[in-house]
């Protein structure tokens, strides 16, 4: 039997994520600490179906966060080897609203790009500060659920 693009039992299934890197004019980047896990990371989540990808980074940022935003451009691509999740990670500007805790952000902070690298674990941090840098092409990463064990380079 031919497998003519029917997902069967053994094909990989991945989901899709998005995330918004909101950098503000001092060159902070807004960030919440998960209700989930604890964990402070960039703003995002998944990709609803029949939803457009930077529609998707817009809502995520809005109800994790209260805060309105444009999407610039994609920074990076990652892949969660573990989990089988893609993200795309949007570098974003603020374009309205206050920061505030919601059900799904227990906290949310205004960090430096040194804050960054302090507080967040690597696979997270690493999406920031690739966002923040002067490289125009996306970046293409790999990672096991804690660190990066494959990074590609721009484009």
């Amino acid at each position: 039997m031919s497998n003519s693009g029917q997902v069967g039992p053994s094909s990989p299934l991945h989901s899709v994520s998005v995330a918004g890197v909101v950098v503000r004019g001092d060159g902070r980047v807004l960030v919440v600490r998960r209700a989930d896990n604890g964990r402070w990371e960039a703003p995002g989540g998944v990709l609803e179906l029949g939803e457009g990808v930077e529609d998707g980074v817009v809502r995520e940022v809005f109800e994790e966060t209260g805060v309105r935003v444009g999407v610039e451009r994609l920074t990076g691509v990652y892949k969660n080897l573990a989990r089988g999740v893609v993200a795309l990670v949007f570098r974003c500007r603020v374009e309205g609203g206050q920061p505030r805790p919601t059900d799904e952000a227990t906290a949310v902070a205004w960090l430096t790009p040194e804050e960054v690298t302090a507080r967040m674990e690597e696979v997270y941090a690493v999406r920031v500060l690739d966002a923040l840098g002067e490289e125009l092409a996306p970046r293409v990463r790999a990672h096991d659920g804690r660190r990066v064990v494959s990074a590609g380079g721009a484009g």
